[in-house]
């Protein structure tokens, strides 16, 4: 069985909302919730949640977040009960249930598995004085998203560093590839986008308005 390690512990200050984000109300409930629900859907019943002081969430186990992302997976990981792990951020809503199933699927013969996204744009690359250096082979390259499934143990091994590389990762696949793990890519869609500003909220809003019960026909 598997444990899902729910981060929702950001400040969403770029939203503007004044609270943090992942307890926003999104298509008339709190964003953590549309998550939830997908994980439910998914048959993985064991969930801790890394949330600010202060928030509940019902149905899961409760967490304080760390100062960076990869502190709050730390401390969610250290409250979840043996299995494989599958990450997610809260801020990405519109996760489907069969996404979870794939990463989890996907670990067979690896050690992590990531969902992604194939770029579709040119990528250049500037240096600090903005003058192009490269353009990458957009072939290869993929737009990483979570939900990101690991085996326990190496998850556990990769974040079983100090605070000060934990505070560089910018997700949790990255420190298992510190450690020599294979990471294998997972094929998702932009529609699994990551909600960060006013306007990403309202395109999300729109979206899961579908997923929202339908009043019985007259």
């Amino acid at each position: 069985m598997a444990v899902a390690l729910l981060v929702a512990a950001g400040s969403g200050e770029r939203l503007g909302a004044g609270r943090p984000k992942a307890f926003v109300v999104l298509a008339g409930r709190p964003m953590v919730e549309w998550s939830l629900d997908a994980l439910r859907a998914a048959g993985i019943a064991d969930v801790v949640v890394a949330a600010p002081p202060g928030e509940s969430v019902s149905g899961a186990t409760v967490v304080p977040g760390g100062a960076t992302r990869s502190e709050s997976v730390r401390a969610a990981l250290a409250a979840a009960p043996p299995g494989d792990v599958v990450v997610h951020d809260a801020a990405r809503p519109l996760v489907t249930p069969d996404l979870f199933a794939a990463a989890l699927a996907a670990l067979e013969g690896a050690d992590c598995a990531i969902a992604a996204a194939p770029v579709t744009d040119t990528v250049k690359e500037a240096g600090e004085d903005r003058l192009v250096t490269a353009t990458l082979d957009r072939s290869r390259l993929w737009a990483i998203q979570t939900p990101q499934a690991f085996r326990r143990s190496a998850l556990e091994r990769a974040l079983a560093v100090g605070d000060e590389m934990l505070g560089q990762a910018t997700d949790d696949a990255w420190l298992v590839e510190r450690t020599g793990g294979t990471v294998r890519v997972v094929e998702s869609t932009p529609a699994n986008f990551k909600v960060t500003t006013p306007h990403d909220l309202r395109i999300a809003e729109y979206l899961l308005a579908d997923r929202l019960p339908r009043p019985p026909a007259a």
